[in-house]
Formats: C-alpha cells, sequence, structure tokens
C-alpha cells in the first residue's frame, strides 16, 4: 500500500447535480464562465500520471465530487474532474479521501 501525502491546499467548486433540464427533458449544463461558490479547502495531493492525466486526492469532506466540478490550488492551477470516487476505510477515518481524475485548464499540449 502506497501512501499520498497533501502537497497543497485544494478548494472545489461544485456545480448543482443533478443539472436542470430544458422542456425535452434534456440536461443542461451549467454555464462554464460562471463558476459556484467553493465549497471548502482543505489540504490534497496533485500527482500528473503518465498518461497526461492528473490524479488529485481530496478530503473526504469534499464528497460528493461529480464530473465537471472544477478543483483549485493556491497557486491557481485549475482542473476539472473527469471521474471521482469516494474511498473509505470502515472504522479508520483518518484515512479517508476521495480519489480523483481531472483535465488540466488549460491543458498542456506537449
Amino acid at each position: 500500500m502506497a501512501v499520498v501525502l497533501a502537497n497543497r491546499r485544494l478548494t472545489l467548486y461544485a456545480h448543482a447535480h443533478p443539472w436542470g433540464r430544458d422542456a425535452n427533458g434534456v440536461p443542461v449544463p451549467p454555464d462554464p464562465k460562471q463558476r459556484p461558490e467553493p465549497r471548502g479547502t482543505w489540504p490534497g495531493s496533485v500527482l500528473e500520471q503518465p498518461d497526461g492525466s492528473w490524479s488529485l486526492r481530496l478530503d473526504p469532506q469534499s464528497w460528493p465530487v461529480e464530473p465537471g466540478d472544477v478543483v483549485t490550488d493556491e497557486s491557481g492551477a485549475s482542473w476539472t474532474v473527469t471521474a471521482a470516487r469516494h474511498h473509505a476505510v470502515p472504522g479508520f477515518a483518518a484515512v479517508d479521501y476521495v480519489q480523483v481524475t481531472a483535465t488540466r485548464n488549460p491543458p498542456e499540449v506537449p
């Protein structure tokens, strides 16, 4: 088992989920130019993966996290969530975390 230590302070901007729907019942995503209120700032980690994606570890207080939400750090870097999973260890809440796969904003070009 590997331990990933916190290396940044991360803020989550979570959109309202599920999204509203139009008259035809099609989900309407929120305006990407309008950032929602931050949910909170907690210690977390950010690691770039060999395939160019980003792996983030968030505090479990940030849950729920959904694709399309945005995470920022204290330097102003930001990532858009593509997938998230809450990892909980029964009886050991101190090791719980939220695993996030994300893309960098703007994406890095090789």
